[in-house]
């Protein structure tokens, strides 16, 4: 279980997070959203251990981080830029990132799946953004990792890598794994997600399943019912 408590974060004059409380559902795929500058990255780094709140607290299975590390071994993080080294190939850098976590891998069946066999070899320099974005996915989720934290995982990814994506999830969600993804892509939430947080200026303005804000908003697609808090 994941839970913020009074979460508030600020970087100079502004303030960023507000007082953020919500409990992410054990075994879930809970999408946070919201516009550009609302707080999702923010809330997700400080999860993370990347910012420190200014107030409030944030607990992984009852443990409250407070800056410590050890927690980290249980998440699984993509993040929504990754920045490889640019001489080193797919295959070397998986090896390298690996090797901080050498049991319960699954980097084979991850590269087969996304169709990566033929770029193992090549500099990662010389790559398309969305095979990148195909290796990030890789490095994320190869781990046997109970707690799985996607920045914005559709990056670049072609129609047939975005249905592998969400095969993917909705195994892992099977297995019982809790997932928290930030999108931009509504139609790819309302297909994977059945929990949604609602950000916008730093405060929670919805939080429930997807059906529940269609309903409330009287809407008939998630695109729609955002389009609806937002006004």
């Amino acid at each position: 279980m994941i839970l913020f408590r009074g979460i508030k974060k600020q970087f100079g004059e502004l303030e960023v997070l507000k007082g953020i409380d919500f409990e992410v559902v054990p075994g879930s795929i809970t999408a946070v959203l919201g516009p550009n500058g609302s707080g999702k990255t923010t809330l997700i780094k400080s999860l993370l251990g990347m910012v420190f709140p200014d107030d409030g607290d944030i607990e992984l299975d009852g443990y409250r981080l407070n800056g410590k590390a050890a927690y980290r071994n249980k998440i699984g993080y993509l993040p929504q830029i990754a920045r490889f080294p640019e001489n080193l190939t797919p295959r070397e850098l998986i090896k390298m990132v690996g090797s901080v976590r050498p049991s319960n891998r699954n980097d084979e069946e991850l590269i087969r799946l996304f169709k990566l066999e033929s770029y193992l070899d090549k500099k990662l320099a010389y790559l398309s953004g969305g095979t990148r974005q195909k290796i990030n996915l890789v490095l994320a989720l190869m781990f046997d990792s109970p707690y799985l934290i996607l920045d914005e995982p559709t990056t670049g990814l072609d129609p047939i890598a975005l249905q592998v994506l969400k095969e993917v999830l909705m195994k892992f969600h099977q297995d019982g794994k809790t997932i928290l993804i930030t999108s931009h892509i509504l139609s790819f939430v309302e297909e994977v997600a059945n929990e949604v947080i609602f950000l916008l200026e730093g405060k929670i303005q919805f939080q429930g399943k997807v059906a529940e804000l269609k309903k409330q908003t009287r809407s008939d697609s998630l695109e729609n019912a955002i389009a609806t808090l937002m006004e």
